[in-house]
């Protein structure tokens, strides 16, 4: 970032409302050009909106947008393109059939006067990739890649495009540590050639890595702008929530010794030689009543495939699943729930949400399917079951009938896990609960749970983040390479003992 730069971008008194919802209140944002400016605040502060309104997808009520001086009036993702505004989500938005060179170029294809010129298309998607060390086969489909290696196809081609900013949305909320060092360098190098990074993630350490300054918005209005070397990490917190916050509580180590859980009863679950070929081997589990089990490993270690197996999301091929002690045949979904079971996926958006049905309807879907086709709920009882757990769970909406897809990510966790608290659930599953959530929605919603535990309910916990599997478990479950190679009790262990054994080391 140079000294006394001159803005590329300012976004001048920008006000933004939706019916019922006043997103954005007059925000002041700005981005230096070879600076990394990093977007905070809770779920619902107005941060998507902000950036939505950026890349064109909607037009301001009020305000102006200045690019390098100039006013610009984006009309479209596209229209912001051609302006030099380029954005990469969460969820990579590129074709999965094509190849590397095709998602990069698509739209852009280097034609000549008969055909498109696929060997120097071929020839400037490896260079281009060169460039932000990445060196793979541009012919594949996209789809044979990691997460990691889309991500950077998709900064490729916003690079293609000459882009003069660009829009990093939540990143790293499915890389493994080694792919965001990756991501990382590329993103300095990007920052040493000049360009302006607009940077938005939950993940705190993360965010103080990476970023030159930190705007924070709190309730659709501008709270802060300030360097981030600054800002203290609970002062960031604190200006996120609007008080002051305990960024954790205490450990599930800690709560078992409070509560004192009686101990020698027999699993509620208990899965043995569990797998599926092509997924997950010989996995033994036992899950305790009034306990968390965590599970733990890099991405495709088999965390996801061995919950997916408990709850019947997928068929295993291999072992055997008891329930209190006698067998049990989980060939589906609803064979779990009939039995007590609930799942939070870890994708909310594909597998959790009911994008086009209401708050209401998505939070008792779960309880009408356990209840069956011939005992409907009453539209009286739908309402007050809505009611008590939007307030319970303090879900933000201006009213259960709002489209739930309208709602912050961590309401929409929180309506996930609303819905299977409705079913009275025996054990509940959480494939990545806080994957994409602020810091206070985490603990809000990792609070509830632990309480419910504390009453017995069994917990199966799945996290990316090691600290929080070890804070929220009893035992953690080490996989590796889709095999279960150790299982501790959290309150003898720590991250640095399970990453050995994920590394290959002895427990």
């Amino acid at each position: 970032m140079q000294s006394g730069a001159v803005p590329v971008l300012e976004m001048k008194r920008i006000s933004k409302g939706f019916p019922g919802v006043q997103a954005l209140s007059s925000v002041d944002f700005r981005m230096l050009p070879g600076e990394v400016h990093t977007l905070m605040g809770q779920n619902g502060a107005g941060k998507s909106t902000l950036v939505k309104v950026l890349t064109g997808v909607h037009p301001p009520d009020d305000g102006q947008i200045l690019l390098e001086g100039r006013e610009i009036r984006p009309s479209s993702p596209q229209g912001a393109q051609a302006l030099g505004i380029s954005a990469v989500f969460q969820e990579v938005n590129l074709c999965p059939n094509l190849s590397v060179a095709e998602n990069i170029f698509l739209g852009r294809e280097d034609a000549g006067v008969f055909a498109i010129r696929w060997g120097e298309m071929r020839r400037k998607a490896s260079a281009l990739l060169s460039d932000l060390n990445i060196h793979v086969d541009v012919t594949a489909p996209l789809s044979t890649f990691s997460i990691a290696v889309q991500q950077l196809v998709a900064i490729a081609r916003a690079l293609c495009a000459q882009a003069k900013i660009l829009v990093l949305d939540e990143p790293t909320s499915s890389l493994a540590e080694d792919e965001v060092k990756t991501l990382f360098s590329v993103i300095q190098r990007l920052k040493a050639q000049g360009m302006a990074i607009l940077f938005i993630s939950h993940f705190l350490d993360q965010v103080f890595e990476i970023s030159d300054r930190i705007t924070v918005l709190r309730n659709g209005q501008l709270v802060s702008e300030t360097p981030a070397a600054e800002l203290s990490r609970m002062e960031l917190v604190t200006r996120m929530v609007g008080r002051e916050v305990a960024e954790d509580g205490p450990t599930r180590a800690e709560r078992a010794r409070a509560t004192m859980p009686a101990g020698g009863q027999a699993p509620l679950l208990r899965a043995r030689g569990l797998g599926k070929k092509g997924s997950v081997s010989d996995v033994d589990l036992d899950v305790q009543r009034g306990e968390a089990l965590g599970l733990a490993g890099l991405l495709g270690a088999g965390k996801t495939e061995t919950v997916r197996l408990l709850f019947g999301l997928d068929g295993a091929d291999q072992g055997s699943i008891e329930i209190d002690g006698e067998p049990a045949r989980i060939g589906s979904p609803l064979d779990a729930i009939a039995r007590g079971l609930g799942f939070c996926p870890e994708d909310r958006k594909v597998e959790g949400i009911l994008g086009d049905l209401s708050l209401r309807e998505n939070i008792v879907v779960a309880l009408q399917a356990k209840r069956g086709i011939f005992r409907n709920l009453s539209r009286d009882e739908q309402d007050d079951i809505a009611r008590r757990y939007i307030q319970r769970l303090g879900i933000v909406a201006a009213d259960a009938e709002v489209p739930i897809s309208k709602l912050s990510g961590g309401n929409q966790q929180k309506a996930l896990l609303a819905r299977w608290l409705a079913t009275d659930p025996r054990m509940l599953i959480l494939d990545e609960p806080t994957r994409g959530i602020d810091v206070a929605a985490k603990g809000e919603i990792m609070g509830q749970v632990m309480e419910l535990c504390d009453r017995g309910m069994a917990v199966v916990l799945v996290s990316s983040e090691m600290a929080e599997a070890l804070r929220y478990s009893d035992q953690v479950v080490v996989l590796r390479d889709r095999r279960k190679v150790a299982e501790l009790a959290t309150d003898k262990t720590d991250e640095q003992a399970v990453y050995q054994i994920i590394a290959g080391g002895q427990p």
